[in-house]
């Protein structure tokens, strides 16, 4: 976490810019009857960087890239979530990106997501 950016703009002194994903394997090993097995998933916590204004924001120069960079990463977790909630869909373009990348199980098949 010290390594993580922050910079000012207009709408906020200390605003954040990077995502920050934090990734636990988990594992149990679980006995039913003779045959024992194990259990593993993953739990990811995402803080997400804001969605900015760049108009709104004045960023220049490499606050402009970040805040370019930061807004494409959410456009493309928003049109996985709009893949994902069409029926009958085959493509989710968890690629566009290496936020929907890193989070593509979270997102689809067996997942439990929450959003705080």
């Amino acid at each position: 976490m010290a390594a993580r950016a922050v910079g000012v703009t207009n709408m906020n002194s200390h605003s954040s810019r990077s995502h920050c994903i934090f990734s636990l394997p988990t594992s149990t090993s679980l006995i039913c009857q003779q045959d024992g097995y194990l259990q593993r998933g993953e739990l990811h916590f995402a803080d997400l960087a804001g969605l900015e204004r760049v108009d709104r924001t004045g960023a220049q120069g490499q606050t402009f890239e970040e805040a370019k960079r930061i807004n494409l990463s959410l456009s493309a977790l928003g049109n996985c979530i709009a893949a994902l909630a069409q029926p009958g869909r085959n493509h989710i373009p968890f690629r566009d990106s290496k936020l929907t990348f890193l989070l593509k199980n979270s997102l689809g098949g067996n997942a439990k997501t929450t959003l705080l």
